[in-house]
């Protein structure tokens, strides 16, 4: 069902939530007119952030203002407010074309609608468990989401509670009083008979003896009354603060720190960390009971003043008062976090952005008075430091350029967030380093801190927060090594460590996880890594020949195994080679990736194993075990200068020979390669990604050349002892072409003359 029928259907609360979305800004006419393309269209696909975006935001904005404009032309004689819709709605519209289209009425109409939408399936899920308590979590909601909201409506219960006692002591205290002045009016009523004849003063004596003597009794048992709310009224204090404090734990240290969690995956390719809306909703809920109860505990300590009683209740009060002071603080300072993380692989003199949020900034209304957030890198025993409360407010590692940021407040989404785009780290100061640690493995910060207050200034917080571990370069050559160092560190770190310590060893299926979360992510694919080529990569690491994958469940690896010791007989690390395969396949070949059509982690002898079996022009494709970021073709063929079929290997293509001819083009220029193991003829797998020939006449007066790759089998001299073939003589070729179209010189090729 569409999501704008069932946000029709709410009812109570939640119905009011939803039309309170829509305004001036996003007329509710829009919505339900264009509900179904609304719902369409992308929303989360655009980074708000990203300047570079600007164009999808742009095409969704014209898509938005053509869809009005036909519903209008096609609805205008049934429905004639349409024409109201059109005229001054897409005016508004088109005005944006006039400006930067992220500033739309001071926030950005994307947002806007992903914050609406957003919002009403939050509304209709919550509606949904709502009615069927019995039947678990809807659309994916977790059950421990409904545990969340019901401790909610229990914590407004109770406050609800407080309130009304507080309402009813305060009427009470004001009788008190009253009847107190009373007292004293009687007493002083009582010293002035001293004037007054005797017989007189006897009988009005008598009298105010009486009425005095019934209200004392009245003033000395209300007292205790009103000592016994107090105290009532204190304990049951104490019961809500408990339970807030409670619910606290489950969003902050539960529920955030899992985002958080979530959030360092992402940066190893991982599931997005997803939104904050939910948080900041219960976060927002939770500062708004706070400081319910807080202004209750206060009055109550006004009342204790205005009447004091003897009684425990003044010290409980303090305590009280203390409690809900922490818990605001702790809700407070927890929820200033980092909302787009800063690149963990920084490269100096090169711009960086990040996002910080104040999840109850708008609910404790920050942005009254805007706070200002201030960037410092950071090292990892500074940052040690910082959390043990040592004095490191002056120390930093670094310089960042445009580092200050004011706090800004987006009315529709009710953020408050403050968005560093153009910061650039222009020089960083090291540490000294331990044993065989290089620089791409010391890890520094982001410190981001801001100080602002609350409730007219009866609380002021100094909050900071800390990025994930950031590695520093000054050159794209050390990329490799720092990306190792982050990757571990995302993979294996645990929450509330000490900065930044990881273990430095780890399962192997663990690092198995995390390789295939990377692989996946930078060639774009659902196709991971498969146990076969878990299996081989564990060979690779353990220089084992066992084939079975159990044998390595319970086996460590270490980080100098990962990334510090070389392969046995290789001058590069086993992170570095698969790292090379991650590089060559995200740039050249991830759609033969995605079609299967490379295998890859194979060896030598199990590529020579399967097409032994194969008829004679039989090919695969695995990745090189001698080159990083290298791939060779292996094929079964008859020997020439032998009587028997063998396994012939081509030296490893690169990067380098991929930017040249691609691997498509060149599987298409050798003729004795027919089938793609097991049995596809490699025009089905490889056609479709051919380069087109070229047009043979030109302009110019000249010819394009061509480049085709040839491999000589019968006695070639290029084939070498172990049946690989050199590819230099083929690569001249491409050296020559180049030589070709620098110079206006008579040359042939492809038949053809200039």
């Amino acid at each position: 069902m569409a999501l704008w029928i069932q946000a029709q259907q709410l009812q109570g609360d939640a119905l009011l939530q939803m039309q309170s979305l829509y305004g001036q800004h996003f007329p509710i006419e829009v919505r339900h007119y264009l509900a179904q393309w609304l719902e369409a269209q992308p929303w989360d696909a655009i980074d708000l952030e990203n300047q570079q975006e600007e164009f999808k935001a742009k095409r969704l904005l014209d898509g938005l203002i053509q869809e009005l404009q036909k519903k209008a032309e096609h609805q205008m004689g049934e429905d004639g407010f349409l024409l109201k819709i059109k005229l001054v709605w897409v005016t508004i519209l088109d005005k944006c074309h006039d400006f930067h289209f992220f500033h739309f009425h001071n926030d950005p109409l994307v947002r806007c609608v992903k914050h609406i939408l957003y919002t009403e399936q939050r509304l209709v899920q919550e509606a949904s468990n709502a009615s069927s308590p019995g039947s678990g979590p809807v659309d994916g909601t977790p059950q421990k989401y409904q545990q969340i909201n019901q401790t909610f409506e229990e914590l407004r219960v109770m406050t609800q509670d407080t309130e009304n006692d507080l309402r009813k002591l305060q009427h009470s205290q004001e009788y008190f009083i009253i009847q107190y002045q009373e007292s004293l009016r009687i007493q002083a009523q009582l010293s002035s008979l001293a004037s007054i004849p005797p017989a007189e003063r006897v009988q009005r004596e008598s009298g105010l003896q009486s009425r005095k003597s019934t209200l004392e009794v009245w003033l000395t048992r209300e007292a205790n009354t009103l000592q016994k709310y107090r105290q009532e009224l204190a304990e049951k204090h104490q019961r809500t603060l408990a339970l807030l404090r409670k619910q606290q734990t489950v969003i902050i240290d539960d529920e955030l720190i899992q985002w958080k969690r979530r959030q360092q995956l992402a940066g190893n390719g991982g599931p997005s960390e997803g939104g904050l809306d939910i948080l900041q909703a219960w976060c927002e809920k939770l500062a708004d009971m706070i400081w319910q109860n807080r202004q209750q505990i206060r009055r109550v300590e006004h009342l204790t003043q205005q009447l004091p009683i003897p009684g425990p209740t003044e010290e409980l009060l303090t305590e009280l008062n203390a409690t809900v002071t922490d818990i605001i603080s702790a809700l407070v300072t927890s929820t200033f976090i980092i909302e787009k993380q800063p690149p963990q692989v920084l490269k100096t003199q090169t711009k960086f952005s990040a996002t910080v949020r104040l999840l109850v900034g708008g609910k404790l209304n920050v942005h009254m008075n805007p706070p200002q957030v201030k960037a410092t890198i950071i090292s990892e025993q500074q940052a040690k430091a910082l959390l043990k409360n040592e004095n490191t407010r002056n120390d930093s590692s670094g310089e960042i350029l445009n580092n200050n940021c004011v706090m800004e407040y987006h009315q529709t989404t009710g953020t408050l967030s403050a968005h560093f785009r153009t910061m650039s780290l222009k020089r960083i100061k090291r540490s000294d380093r331990r044993g065989a640690e290089s620089v791409t493995e010391e890890k520094f910060t982001v410190l981001f801190e801001s100080q602002f207050s609350v409730g007219g200034n009866e609380l002021v917080f100094h909050v900071k927060t800390l990025s994930l571990p950031v590695v520093v370069i000054v050159h794209g050559s050390q990329d490799n090594n720092a990306t190792a160092t982050v990757l571990w560190d995302n993979a294996f770190s645990e929450p509330g460590r000490v900065p930044f310590v990881v273990p430095d060893k780890v399962l192997w299926p663990q690092l198995c996880e995390a390789l295939n979360m990377k692989y996946k992510s930078e060639v774009q694919s659902d196709r991971g890594l498969s146990e076969d080529n878990l299996v081989f990569l564990a060979q690779k690491a353990f220089s084992s020949s066992s084939n079975n994958p159990e044998d390595y469940c319970n086996m460590t690896i270490s980080w100098s195994q990962f990334n510090r010791e070389s392969l046995p007989g290789r001058n590069f690390t086993f992170w570095q080679w698969f790292d090379g395969v991650i590089e060559l396949m995200k740039k050249h070949l991830k759609s033969h990736w995605n079609d299967g059509a490379i295998l890859g982690f194979l060896n030598k002898q199990q590529a020579q194993d399967m097409l032994m079996s194969k008829p004679n022009g039989t090919f695969l494709l695995r990745f090189s075990d001698s080159e990083i970021g290298g791939i060779t073709i292996a094929w079964v063929a008859e020997n020439p200068n032998k009587a028997e079929r063998m396994v012939w290997n081509l030296m490893p293509f690169t990067t380098k020979d991929f930017s040249i001819r691609s691997l498509a083009d060149r599987i298409s220029d050798l003729n004795h390669l027919l089938f793609l193991y097991p049995n596809q003829p490699k025009e089905e797998v490889f056609s479709r990604y051919c380069t087109p020939p070229n047009s043979k006449a030109v302009g110019d007066g000249y010819v394009k050349p061509e480049i085709k790759q040839v491999v000589k089998v019968e006695n070639d001299p290029m084939l070498d002892t172990e049946g690989e073939f050199d590819l230099e003589e083929t690569m001249d070729m491409a050296r020559q072409v180049e030589e070709f179209l620098r110079q206006p010189m008579e040359t042939q090729w492809s038949g053809q003359q200039s």
